[in-house]
């Protein structure tokens, strides 16, 4: 809501709300009603926020050049961290700049989501009871959650 003054430096607030793109989503918000020209970001911690545009072509615009940015912060994934308990962990995402060209990102993304893709179903092979309460019920969920996520 403040006047954007390009010369001003950012305070340490600025710092503390700024939303981080590497590997984020910029979509039309299309599960949105209340409002149009919405555009829904995933951020790589899965939190989501909503953008209103002015315009239906400044939504597809900003989807556009946020996704470019997203693109370009997003290295690939580090591989999980491994231990001996059977925890699941998320891989770690770096927020560095990639080093592929946009076909080659192209081509892992589309390997990484035919993997993730047989991982879930898997994954769903192996159910555990639903009622259960245990460390190895809440692993699977959020398992299952990452993966439908991804």
């Amino acid at each position: 809501q403040d006047e954007y003054k390009p010369d001003k430096d950012l305070s340490e607030v600025d710092l503390k709300n700024a939303i981080r793109v590497h590997h984020a989503l910029a979509t039309k918000a299309s599960d949105y009603s209340k409002k149009s020209n919405v555009l829904k970001l995933k951020t790589a911690d899965w939190r989501v926020f909503l953008f209103q545009a002015p315009s239906k072509e400044e939504m597809l615009s900003w989807i556009l050049r946020i996704n470019l940015v997203a693109a370009i912060f997003s290295a690939p994934a580090f591989p999980a961290a491994i231990c001996s308990m059977k925890k699941f962990c998320r891989p770690l995402l770096p927020s560095s700049m990639t080093k592929m060209c946009q076909e080659e990102q192209l081509r892992s993304h589309e390997n990484k989501m035919k993997q993730i893709a047989d991982e879930l179903a898997e994954h769903k092979l192996h159910p555990v009871e639903k009622s259960l309460k245990s460390k190895e019920a809440e692993e699977y969920r959020l398992k299952e959650h990452y993966l439908i996520f991804e």
